[in-house]
């Protein structure tokens, strides 16, 4: 059996350094769409050094991405690369991401492997520390097509409904025809992303952007639009992944500040050259409130 729940979620967690610096910072912002227009102050941010904080989403990548990448290796799971996508995204911070990193280390196990009948879910945990402490959690979910029927538990099937209200913001977030190509320079070589023929086996006509890159250009919109740019204040950052971008593509983010309560911001993002087909659902972004009218 390709997948075996009680090995996998049995093994040993496993332990590794990470070590990142402004160099990686730079590329992943680059990669999620930063620096556009060049000079913009508030671009700066994200793309020149002597100014520069961390978007939270660069947790998933810190390190070269190894996180996902390694729940293949783990004991217990042998599965096709063409049947993975990535199902599910959450990061929590314990604090502020440092520019700069030599001695952090992550570990990292299989928390569940949940049987949806035509595919299997992998939920790995992550938890990176550095000298000073715990710096965040991640969980990914991975999806792999043809692995399930195993009896298993399923798993939460409950779904987050988009407001009936307004969004508070709507925002478009174009993507370049070589996005994925940029984006996966910082770890995630999976050829789905780049070659067309790997992405027809697959079941793609073309290829896709990585999930993790609307990820963090969704985060972005969300940081950018409703807290200034104040990276500090996001706190926790959760999504589904209901639909595939093609490089190129428009994103349209929906921002509701209050619909799940102070402190929570729910989010949808949509390709817009398809009909505004699903990209991520089940988005909520957490953060720290202040008293400003302007951001939240």
């Amino acid at each position: 059996m390709p997948i075996d729940p009680a090995k996998a979620t049995t093994a040993a967690p496993r332990t590794f350094p990470l070590a990142w610096d402004h160099k990686d910072i730079l590329l992943y912002h680059l990669g999620i769409g930063a620096g556009i227009p060049a000079t913009d102050p508030d671009e700066l941010r994200y793309t020149l050094e002597s100014r520069l904080h961390v978007l939270p989403g660069f947790a998933t990548v810190a390190g070269g991405g190894r996180a996902v990448a390694g729940v293949l290796s783990v004991p217990g799971i042998e599965v096709d690369l063409a049947a993975v996508l990535h199902g599910g995204q959450t990061v929590t911070l314990h604090r502020p991401i440092p520019v700069r990193s030599c001695d952090a280390t992550q570990t990292s196990r299989v928390a569940a492997v949940y049987d949806k009948g035509k595919a299997a879910v992998i939920v790995l945990r992550t938890d990176v520390a550095d000298g000073d402490g715990p710096l965040w959690t991640g969980t990914s979910e991975i999806f792999v097509k043809g692995e399930g029927g195993f009896g298993g538990e399923r798993g939460s099937t409950e779904r987050l409904e988009p407001p009936a209200t307004p969004p508070d913001f709507t925002v478009d977030r174009p993507t370049r025809e070589d996005q994925a190509l940029l984006y996966r320079l910082s770890g995630d070589w999976n050829p789905l992303h780049a070659d067309p023929e790997f992405a027809k086996l697959a079941g793609f006509d073309r290829p896709i952007l990585h999930g993790l890159c609307s990820y963090g250009i969704v985060l972005k919109a969300v940081v950018d639009t409703a807290f200034g740019g104040d990276v500090s204040r996001v706190r926790s950052y959760t999504t589904r992944f209901a639909g595939v971008v093609h490089p190129g593509e428009t994103l349209r983010v929906r921002l509701w500040r209050d619909a799940l309560g102070p402190g929570r911001i729910q989010v949808t993002a949509t390709a817009v050259e398809r009909d505004e087909a699903p990209v991520l659902m089940d988005t909520v972004v957490e953060h720290t409130c202040r008293l400003d009218p302007q951001h939240g």
